[in-house]
């Protein structure tokens, strides 16, 4: 193998750690901070005006987020439960931001997609890393 070879793939080999290390920033940030935010959220509302379309938008967000993280799990675990779980939570918050907007069941139809779907990606999430383990 010439020079020029093993310089090209160092750089992509550093390239690689480098995104790597970002997604696990970006992961860390997620992980820490969205519980926080989302504690923080009722709150904020009091202070806060937003728009009922803002709940589309978290919709149309977490639809293909949740759900490409809830497939990828699926090919590497093979559990449909958790892809269930997820798919009923993302149907509860659609429910709650296009149906049910402004009406007296959209916060608890919404809250219960948001656990749901929460309690698929940790279900997710553990099945995925549940073979990394040493016991």
């Amino acid at each position: 193998m010439s020079h020029g070879q093993d310089l090209v793939d160092a750089r992509a080999t550093d390239w690689l750690e480098r995104v790597a290390v970002s997604a696990s920033a970006v992961c860390l940030v997620h992980c820490v901070g969205l519980p926080l935010l989302l504690a923080a959220l009722p709150a904020l509302a009091a202070v806060v005006a937003v728009p009922e379309s803002f709940h589309v938008w978290v919709l149309a967000f977490a639809v293909p987020a949740s759900g490409i993280a809830l497939l990828f799990g699926y090919r590497s675990h093979r559990a449909r439960l958790p892809l269930l779980i997820g798919g009923s939570g993302l149907a509860l918050l659609a429910l709650g931001a296009l149906v049910l907007l402004g009406g007296p069941f959209e916060t608890s139809v919404t809250i219960i997609g948001s656990l749901t779907l929460a309690i698929s990606h940790m279900m997710n999430w553990r099945r995925r890393h549940s073979r990394h383990r040493h016991d």
